[in-house]
């Protein structure tokens, strides 16, 4: 697995024409392995991880420069706090969501100008039970140029990082994406990732479902109604 998708990445880096790999690193499970596979794929030279708090938990930057230490990672902290509250100064009121997904959003764009100026390819973090039920921000963290592990279930990203030696305390983190206090994956979602994890193995493999009906008909619905987000705008052909 490991080595296949190092040589996935050399590859996608070789057919672009790209220098390299830039990113953003979280402090989570998932942008771990990948900064871990992208250093072995592309060289601790010609990866570039970023820092990007946005009025975010001091920890997550805690943990995210912890695995910069530890991996031996070429990094730039980007605070893009006093640019959200800014913009949010000049937007009109709104709920969390809309000014959660806001913070993704500014860090892709930061990742691009920094993609544009090095001729580095966008790395994306998000896994397979994230992507199969819509849960990244559109234009955000899923606005990227390749995709790593997004046919890895999150379990099959944990038994990943174990192999790449990823920190335990990150390993053993609560997912988040950090859009507001206090929030959490699974606490959103309403389902643990092994429940996901399950349920989706058996749905994409045709299998009998061992959970309730009521949760897997929600995540049949989830992945319905984010199927705009897995693929290109739709155009209206004359």
């Amino acid at each position: 697995m490991k080595n296949k998708i190092v040589f996935w990445i050399r590859q996608q880096i070789k057919d672009s024409q790209a220098r390299g790999i830039v990113m953003g690193l979280s402090g989570g499970i998932d942008s771990a392995v990948v900064a871990a596979l992208s250093k072995e794929a592309a060289g601790r030279n010609n990866l570039l991880v970023l820092f990007m708090p946005c009025e975010s938990n001091p920890q997550d930057l805690k943990d995210a420069e912890l695995v910069a230490r530890s991996l031996g990672l070429k990094s730039k902290l980007v605070n893009l706090s006093s640019v959200y509250r800014n913009f949010m100064k000049v937007l009109p009121a709104a709920g969390s969501l809309a000014r959660g997904n806001l913070k993704p959003r500014l860090r892709m764009s930061t990742l691009y100008y920094f993609a544009n100026k090095l001729n580095y390819l966008v790395c994306g973090t998000g896994n397979k039970s994230e992507l199969l039920v819509g849960y990244f921000t559109k234009y955000g963290d899923g606005g990227v140029d390749i995709l790593p592990i997004a046919d890895l279930f999150k379990r099959q990203v944990r038994t990943l990082a174990q192999e790449l030696k990823i920190p335990r305390e990150i390993i053993n983190k609560p997912p988040t994406a950090g859009l507001w206090q206090g929030q959490t994956d699974e606490g959103e979602m309403g389902i643990t990732y092994n429940e996901l994890d399950d349920i989706l193995d058996r749905l994409c493999n045709h299998k009998k479902q061992k959970a309730s009906g009521n949760k897997v008909n929600k995540i049949k619905k989830m992945y319905k109604n984010s199927e705009h987000k897995r693929k290109g705008a739709d155009i209206c052909y004359i």
